[in-house]
């Protein structure tokens, strides 16, 4: 057991800002596969994070199956139908223009889940406020996508979808919730500001870089 911490390097925190700044929500993959030891690693990586009690309540689940991966994409064109039909005017063609999946690219496909009242932990911390397990599971994903960056590996969220059905799609307990559904792959142009800023669709706010005191 290590007893003491190490040091971090002034280069060593340029270097984590850079890492911060170009995690990005990649939407356009390559198709060639990541190595079967760099996804494990940064599964391994991922389970590093935090979590309440020391519950550990994700569950990071490989889609490979090409049928189950077909159901995932029909149920994102169906909701992505109707939330483009809830949109009018200039804003729905700003939508509509914006490639928001890359399930068709990405060589891989991981959906990660979270157990809402895991026996492991044993409940610390969630008494009054049991939604812990799952910003635990956020935090697990943040940190698997921090790694995969650092590793030259893309990682997209897909939101637009239904999280019941795509828990059915792939057959899981249904004590299980869906948080994520992620493509992974090597992305086919790297980009250190989000696709979102780049396409005029939003704008990061300066604002938010403030404290806000009370």
């Amino acid at each position: 057991m290590t007893t003491t911490a190490p040091e971090f390097s002034s280069p060593f925190m340029d270097q984590l800002r850079d890492l911060l700044r170009w995690r990005r929500d990649v939407r356009h993959f390559r198709p060639d596969p990541v190595p079967e030891a760099v996804l494990d690693e940064l599964l391994r990586t991922a389970c590093l994070a935090p979590s309440v009690g020391l519950s550990e309540p994700w569950r990071f689940v490989r889609v490979d199956d090409p049928a189950r991966r077909a159901a995932v994409r029909a149920d994102f064109t169906r909701c992505n139908a109707a939330a483009l039909a809830d949109r009018d005017g200039p804003d729905a063609l700003r939508y509509a223009r914006l490639k928001l999946a890359g399930l068709d690219d990405a060589p891989h496909h991981v959906a990660v889940f979270s157990h809402p009242d895991p026996a492991q932990g044993r409940g610390l911390g969630r008494a009054t406020m049991p939604q812990t397990t799952t910003w635990s599971t956020v935090m697990a994903i943040h940190t698997f996508w921090l790694a995969a960056t650092a590793a030259g590996v893309g990682v997209g969220w897909v939101s637009i979808i239904d999280p019941d059905r795509i828990a059915a799609v792939l057959e899981m307990d249904p004590a299980l919730e869906l948080v994520a559904y992620l493509c992974v792959g090597y992305p086919a142009a790297p980009a250190s500001t989000p696709e979102l800023e780049r396409r005029g669709w939003e704008r990061r706010a300066p604002e938010r870089r403030q404290w806000v005191r009370r």
